[in-house]
């Protein structure tokens, strides 16, 4: 049985919900360990492929935003040993899973680094040290200062980071518009199984076409 995912926005019927004066563009972990061929990912023999489609859709949005004068928020995981929570270790060691899973996006190496894009001047750069971008971070700080209560969600994974952020801006009491074609997961039966459940309760589905034409 396929996931029932809720109908997208009328497009005809979003520019005045992501005006730009009070919408930020969040763009989650867009780094070189999840997505690129020569970081950790690839190294493990994952299938990237599938995230080369939504990246360049990220790409055109991440344009279109700072051309329509939308706030752009680049968020990346940046990992240190001191900051592995105890509750992430216990996790991956009750996995099973090997003991360099817990090195991706370290700090001062490349897999932390932007895969492909770029952080410019008046963007919102925050750096998070698990899932949610709003976990010990000042985003919320940041986007109430500057009159921002809507957001535009796109990046990666869709199931793990852009859902963990997603909620809890929502419980921020932010508006939430999904880009689906602008963030993908691994496999896409969690791709769809995400943007199932989000699209319930969380969050407004939308495609690139639609926000590209509203910011035009």
């Amino acid at each position: 049985m396929s996931e029932a995912i809720d109908p997208p926005v009328d497009p005809a019927l979003l520019p005045p919900m992501i005006a730009p004066a009070r919408t930020a563009l969040v763009v989650v972990d867009v780094q070189v360990d999840f997505i690129s061929p020569e970081g950790a990912a690839g190294q493990w023999g994952m299938d990237l492929s599938v995230f080369e489609p939504p990246l360049a859709r990220v790409e055109a949005l991440m344009a279109a935003a700072r051309a329509a004068g939308v706030t752009v928020v680049p968020i990346r995981v940046v990992t240190r040993p001191e900051t592995d929570s105890n509750a992430l270790k216990l996790f991956h060691q009750r996995k099973g899973y090997p003991a360099d899973s817990l090195t991706i996006c370290r700090a001062g190496t490349e897999g932390a680094d932007y895969y492909r894009i770029t952080v410019q001047p008046g963007d919102i750069e925050i750096q998070k040290t698990l899932y949610s971008a709003f976990a010990g971070s000042d985003l919320d700080a940041q986007l109430r200062a500057r009159g921002i209560d809507t957001l535009v969600v796109v990046g990666f994974t869709t199931e793990c980071c852009v859902d963990s952020t997603l909620r809890d801006a929502f419980h921020r009491d932010y508006s939430i518009f999904l880009v689906t074609d602008a963030c993908a997961a691994y496999e896409e039966h969690l791709h769809r199984g995400a943007l199932a459940a989000l699209s319930k309760s969380y969050a407004m589905l939308t495609d690139t076409a639609a926000v590209l034409a509203a910011w035009r």
